[in-house]
């Protein structure tokens, strides 16, 4: 063990800590993260439930990020500041009313022949509405509201598909990319809550609509708009306004609106355009709001670096009741996967691939698509590659393992390029993609 890592018993962890590894295997305990901050009493009494010791990383260990007494857990609205003075709000656990319970009914490959049409009418739909925006007049939503349903049937039937499009799919416009993987995002999530069909159809249309109010934003501030300046944010925070006055006449659904109107709140009152907290924000707005923030992590308009999946994954963790309530980020990477659909990754042999799915039960051994060799080289055929079976049978010191998730557009891992050979099934991604 390096001087990086130390061993710890759990009773001695203390605020600020890096745990970058258990005593025990991460799936088989709630954390959905591999390696996080110790931000609170409350974390080290999680860890107090499934492990004796710890591994902490004494470089990534940080000042104390949470002033916690004994005995004075916030409840119901009750926050406090951290010491960056990021306020942390705690609230009773959410209750879905009658949720839903979802099963996968189609195989990847099927779904994903019927999901690709999807995702191009709803970027084609997209267009018309923005352009008819664009052109003064009031757009008619209906045929996006009829392929938002139809997101929605492929999400419930299976929500990999969706995702493997929303990250393999090449895109002309930023504005459309960013709506239609954020309702993917979202679709997944609330799919994970168990919201009904209903729920869902307002939740993706919601999404797809949410970026409507930036046309009326000057383009220099777009382009931009990662690095504004305090005047320029003033005016960019304003999209949301606009884009709920453009909504409000066209007949969409109050719970539509109030999508639009809420995704950029935050849980801690941090957001805008009203400032609101907590329970005052709608839920599929949270969601929304979740899923929008993810995606702008992992895919930023200006040309800064993407953060990879799993970077923004635990960022999100670590932001659980400051930005985003705790409940919602928990079911947001439970559903998502540490290694969401779409991650491209090394294993710890060196062969590299692309994540094509995920359970929740094995979230560190998903399903990969491997493109590359041990020493980095394409393959003539790439092959699924299935870590949770391919490890069952084998000792911790024999195991295959995710050593790394890679930036997005790394070198010789063009997912479209290949023909996908499994042990049951071969299909070729360049049709099924589009590319």
């Amino acid at each position: 063990m390096g001087v990086r890592q130390k061993k710890i018993a759990v009773h001695d962890l203390e605020i600020g800590m890096f745990v970058s590894d258990l005593d025990r295997p991460w799936h088989q305990t709630p954390f959905p993260i591999q390696g996080f901050h110790i931000r609170s009493q409350d974390d080290v009494r999680s860890l107090v439930s499934y492990c004796k010791w710890v591994v902490i990383d004494v470089a990534e260990t940080r000042d104390s990020v949470e002033q916690h007494k004994p005995g004075n857990r916030a409840f119901a609205g009750n926050a406090r500041r951290t010491g960056n003075n990021r306020e942390v709000v705690h609230l009773p656990p959410l209750s879905i009313k009658e949720p839903v319970s979802y099963e996968n009914v189609t195989t990847m490959k099927k779904e994903l022949k019927m999901s690709r049409k999807v995702m191009m009418d709803a970027e084609a739909s997209l267009h018309r509405v923005f352009d008819a925006v664009n052109h003064g007049d009031a757009p008619d939503l209906r045929e996006v509201a009829t392929v938002t349903r139809q997101m929605v049937a492929s999400a419930i039937r299976n929500p990999d598909a969706l995702l493997w499009l929303s990250r393999t799919r090449h895109h002309d416009d930023y504005t459309y990319r960013h709506s239609l993987n954020t309702a993917v995002w979202a679709l997944v999530c609330g799919r994970q809550l168990g919201l009904n069909e209903g729920l869902l159809n307002h939740l993706g249309l919601g999404c797809l609509l949410s970026q409507i109010g930036k046309l009326d934003l000057p383009d220099s501030i777009l382009v931009n708009e990662g690095k504004l300046d305090a005047d320029d944010f003033v005016i960019y925070r304003t999209y949301v306004e606009k884009g709920v006055a453009k909504l409000v006449d066209t007949g969409v659904s109050r719970a539509v609106i109030s999508v639009v109107q809420g995704h950029r709140e935050r849980h801690n009152g941090s957001g805008f355009p009203e400032g609101v907290r907590g329970d005052r924000i709608p839920l599929l707005a949270k969601v929304a709001g979740l899923a929008e923030y993810f995606e702008t992590l992992i895919g930023p308009r200006d040309a800064g670096e993407p953060m990879t999946p799993a970077r923004a994954v635990n960022l999100l963790y670590e932001m659980r009741n400051i930005e985003f309530q705790e409940y919602l980020a928990e079911q947001f990477i439970q559903a998502i996967g540490i290694y969401p659909t779409g991650s491209l990754v090394e294993l710890t042999d060196g062969q590299r691939g692309i994540v094509v799915s995920h359970t929740p039960e094995r979230r560190l051994w998903p399903k990969v698509m491997v493109m590359t060799d041990r020493a980095h080289q394409p393959l003539r055929s790439a092959r699924i590659l299935d870590l949770a079976k391919y490890n069952e049978s084998r000792s911790a010191h024999e195991a295959l393992t995710i050593a790394e998730c890679l930036p997005y557009g790394t070198e010789g891992l063009h997912p479209e390029h290949y023909d996908v050979t499994g042990a049951e099934s071969r299909w070729s991604l360049s049709r099924i993609v589009g590319a």
